[in-house]
């Protein structure tokens, strides 16, 4: 297996600041994931959901880091690498903010600092899955220079693989 760097869990950009997970940050992922629809989690799964997180970046380098502005300071939601349904050799860029700040590039942005942060591990490819209905993050992944490579299919409808060769 090929040796990698872990990836920078501070990393900032011009308007945003990524960041290792705090407890205090539960309130706003369950707010965040809420809004997905299905319900509101009790706050001990959002708890175990970050401490899950906190323990899997100590293992394997990668993480979801949580998004906040730097002017405001406020959570609006999170980017990073995972190995999700791809591989720790070859993971998942994946990131989900509030609605309320759609549209405004924090996404892109965010992942573009990502890019730069997997990229500087020394892995040569990313993965993302997308469900086919997500147009907005299919637009995210084109600014970054995602192709589309394959479809799979689950209960839940089609998912869009995408890939990126790193630098």
């Amino acid at each position: 297996m090929p040796s990698f760097e872990p990836m920078s869990f501070h990393l900032e950009t011009e308007r945003l600041i990524l960041r290792p997970w705090k407890d205090s940050d539960a309130d706003e992922l369950r707010a965040l994931h809420a809004e997905r629809g299905g319900g509101t989690q009790p706050i001990e799964e959002i708890r175990a959901i970050i401490a899950d997180g906190i323990a899997n970046a100590a293992a394997t380098g990668i993480a979801l880091l949580p998004i906040q502005r730097r002017a405001e300071g406020d959570f609006i939601g999170y980017c990073g690498l995972t190995v999700g349904r791809a591989s720790l050799e070859e993971p998942e860029i994946a990131y989900e903010l509030f609605e309320r700040v759609h549209g405004n590039g924090y996404a892109t942005e965010a992942a573009r600092a990502v890019l730069d942060a997997a990229a500087a591990t020394r892995r040569t490819r990313l993965w993302s899955t997308v469900r086919d209905w997500n147009t907005a993050s299919f637009r995210v992944l084109e600014k970054l220079d995602f192709e589309r490579d394959h479809v799979t299919t689950d209960d839940r409808g089609d998912i869009v693989w995408l890939t990126r060769t790193l630098p």
